[in-house]
């Protein structure tokens, strides 16, 4: 059987600089409240057109639920939610 360590633990200056507990220099970041509105118009443009297919085509609900991602890809776009810096 190895031999288990016993007593208190050193912490040097290089080696584990943030230790479980310490508080993060980086703060989470939620992003901006029109980022979320249009990752929501995206996810309802996809639920339309899933349920649209369920049990049986109904194609003109399917292009609905396409055409609301797709506005919703155009919010994306215009309100630079991949360009925000997280870090």
């Amino acid at each position: 059987m190895a031999e288990q360590a016993t007593g208190a633990v050193e912490e040097t200056e290089g080696a584990g600089s943030l230790a479980h507990g310490a508080a993060h220099e980086l703060e989470h970041n939620p992003g901006k409240p029109m980022s979320w509105v249009a990752i929501a118009v995206i996810v309802v443009g996809f639920l339309v057109g899933g349920i649209a297919l369920v049990p049986h085509p109904t194609w003109w609900a399917f292009w609905l639920g396409a055409g609301i991602a797709a506005v919703g890809c155009v919010m994306v776009l215009f309100t630079n939610t991949f360009r925000d810096d997280w870090y």
